[in-house]
């Protein structure tokens, strides 16, 4: 199937195979969020936002898309535990737990580094959330951008759930956002958070990821 011509108006639909992602495609995605786009992509937990570090435009939107306030936890998905401790200050047990239960579903809490931008950390604490992936798309994806993505659950107000078919996140919002990736359904779990701030480990959301051994 040909890729669909951009149009600013309407999310461009992007069809990519969720183990096997076709690199020209994964390419045509990359350049959406260099250019300030905002898309919708497939997890490991669910569907997701996406744009560029740091791209204020583009997180207002996620904010008023979501209708949430300044205290709302952005997260960086990364490709690896090397973009973590570029982006956050971990100790040796934190980051031996983090290694352990990565790739999967958990967002880690943790305290920024100077490379996160002011506007994605937790004002009053400083901290960032920051995970990496087991999706081999999101992982093609986090490749070819070469660094994070700044991310965020994709749940709509007064919904319980995140949204998980790609038609029907055409469907509700496709004319706020610049794509949709199309890799089939995703999840309709979000990640579990773990909060590694404080020195030890508080579970602040139970999602897809087991957090049986903190509770």
């Amino acid at each position: 199937m040909p890729l669909l011509p951009y149009n600013p108006r309407v999310a461009r639909l992007i069809e990519i195979h969720p183990t096997d992602p076709q690199s020209r495609r994964v390419a045509s995605v990359v350049q959406i969020i260099r250019d300030g786009g905002l898309i919708a992509y497939p997890t490991d937990s669910s569907y997701a936002f996406g744009c560029h570090i740091g791209d204020k435009r583009a997180i207002d939107r996620i904010r008023r898309i979501r209708r949430t306030d300044i205290k709302h936890n952005f997260t960086l998905v990364c490709a690896d535990l090397s973009a973590i401790s570029l982006y956050a200050r971990v100790d040796n047990w934190a980051y031996r737990l983090i290694k352990s239960l990565t790739p999967g579903p958990y967002t880690f809490i943790l305290p920024a580094t100077r490379e996160v931008p002011k506007m994605l950390q937790n004002p009053k604490r400083r901290t960032i959330g920051l995970r990496v992936p087991q999706h081999a798309l999101a992982h093609a994806i986090l490749e070819a951008l070469g660094e994070p993505i700044m991310s965020s659950t994709l749940t709509l107000p007064g919904d319980s759930m995140p949204l998980t078919e790609p038609l029907e996140i055409q469907e509700r919002i496709g004319h706020l956002i610049e794509a949709i990736i199309d890799s089939g359904p995703a999840g309709i779990e979000p990640t579990s958070v773990l909060d590694l701030s404080n020195g030890a480990v508080e579970v602040l959301r139970v999602g897809r990821g087991d957090v049986s051994q903190f509770t």
